[in-house]
């Protein structure tokens, strides 16, 4: 048994150092994640308004036609990079430097440098994104930063990172719990895939075959295995710390990090890519042994709550990471299953793929930050959310929002892939029975933006708070000294 307050490993020996205090933990961490939780904030409503443009040309194609800005080619790479770059990675690594700080029970090491460094990366993902408008894309899926952006994101990620491992190593708490497995192993994953990415791709530009087969692969790294290790290290904190349960068993959990870092990283690779045939067929195996990491997260969680899956509605951080972990599962299995050749090659090149993959990006792992940041931000700042209710209206646009966007594309495309199968039917016919569809996914479009709306306003809001009342008081203070010292006079 484990849980947030008990080490999940074997006992290596006691702490050598007296840990630190919570109050001097959530001090340390409190501007590097106030820039990372607000900046990504931002960065989300950002992709919400470029999403919306582009869902909305599918049923008015003149919809800001006069713009070469606003083209689809352009406002849908820049929507997925705002959302991958500019929220999902910058949020995620505010609560693994929280969390590696908290578990460790140390404070953050050189948050200032922390703060350079997102700093450094938000510049990246901004000259990113204009490079993207301005038609500078690499054209590669999930990777379309042109590469002098791309510098400058991987320079702000390593500053991060550094200064990450470091408050992993000075941890006063020497034993390891179950989320720092998962949190260590993504700091260095990011690093790697993407470097390996856009300097086989950008700098030495490999050729052929070989660049899909690096953009698959460097796309199931991103989406499956960073956003798992991450996403899940906040399930096995938080669940058990909002609930007071013991994590049921770190065994499972081990069996889940192996089997996620070991074959998350081949799947991706549709069955009909002119490759040599074993890559497909490792792709097909890989995706189906994730149903293993499925059924152990599932059952760990089952089990840590007693089968009283009721509980995720005590709390709304915890209704946030109770609806990821059900996506997460859903996820785990469509893509098993859609894996299979027969089925894979209905799908593939059809609004299907795009609702899937929202489910597992957004529907998974965007609501679990949600989630961890509605639970992690109050306790850094030290004053509750002023607008509670808003937290409560972000869950359910969010959720409403999701349904709204992944079944009716999920339908689309099922509808649409069976048409594409006939020959006899017209292209241009099987493009306009997928309206109705689209027109109902943008309206899970402006569901989501309008969550993304609420949860700026209540971190903007909570940190306007908490920097008002130290400026009213620092005020006082100073004004009192005034005072006193006119009254002496």
């Amino acid at each position: 048994m484990s849980s947030p307050s008990q080490p999940s490993t074997a006992d290596t020996g006691a702490a050598t150092r007296c840990p630190v205090a919570s109050a001097d933990i959530d001090a340390s961490c409190r501007l590097p994640l106030v820039i990372f939780f607000l900046s990504a904030a931002a960065w989300l409503l950002c992709a919400s308004a470029f999403g919306l443009i582009a869902s909305i040309k599918f049923h008015a194609p003149g919809f800001l036609a006069d713009s070469a800005w606003l083209t689809y080619g352009r406002v849908r790479p820049a929507s997925v990079n705002c959302m991958l770059y500019g929220f999902c990675i910058q949020s995620g690594l505010g609560v693994a430097l929280w969390m590696l700080a908290r578990l460790g029970r140390t404070t953050l090491a050189a948050p200032w440098l922390v703060i350079v460094g997102a700093l450094c990366w938000n510049l990246g993902v901004a000259a990113g994104l204009f490079g993207i408008l301005t038609g500078g894309s690499t054209g590669f899926e999930n990777l379309e930063m042109p590469g002098y952006a791309a510098s400058l994101v991987f320079l702000g990620y390593l500053m991060i990172v550094v200064w990450g491992v470091l408050t992993f190593h000075q941890r006063r708490e020497r034993q390891l719990y179950v989320s720092q497995w998962f949190l260590f192993a993504a700091l260095f994953w990011f690093p790697w895939i993407y470097s390996t990415a856009n300097l086989l791709l950008l700098r030495l530009q490999a050729r052929g075959m070989a660049q899909a087969v690096i953009a698959w692969w460097y796309s199931d790294n991103l989406l499956v295995v960073w956003f798992g290790l991450v996403g899940l290290a906040a399930i096995f904190y938080v669940v058990p710390k909002l609930t007071i349960r013991d994590l049921h068993s770190r065994y499972l959990a081990l069996l889940t990090f192996w089997m996620l870092v070991l074959f998350g990283s081949w799947g991706g690779i549709p069955a009909s890519a002119p490759v040599p045939a074993w890559m497909p067929a490792w792709s097909v195996v890989a995706t189906m042994l994730g149903v293993v990491t499925v059924i152990s997260v599932f059952l760990n969680m089952r089990r840590t709550l007693g089968g009283k899956c009721l509980l995720f509605m005590r709390d709304p951080s915890l209704k946030f990471i109770g609806f990821g972990l059900v996506s997460f599962v859903i996820g785990g299995f469509t893509s098993a299953i859609m894996a299979w050749p027969a089925l894979n090659q209905v799908t593939q090149f059809t609004w299907f793929i795009i609702a899937k993959g929202l489910l597992n990006s957004y529907g998974f792992f965007a609501m679990v930050i949600f989630g961890a940041i509605y639970s992690i931000a109050p306790q850094v700042v030290g004053h509750p959310f002023p607008f509670p209710k808003l937290v409560r209206a972000h869950f359910w646009t969010a959720a409403a929002g999701i349904l709204l966007f992944v079944l009716p594309l999920a339908i689309g495309g099922i509808l649409q892939g069976l048409k594409l199968q006939h020959a006899d039917i017209p292209f241009a016919d099987i493009t306009k029975g997928t309206l109705p569809f689209l027109r109902a996914s943008t309206m899970g479009d402006l569901l989501m933006a309008f969550g993304h709306v609420l949860l700026l306003a209540n971190v903007g809001g909570l940190v306007f708070q908490f920097y008002r009342a130290r400026a009213v008081t620092a005020w006082r203070e100073a004004t009192a000294e005034i005072q006193m010292t006119e009254v002496r006079l």
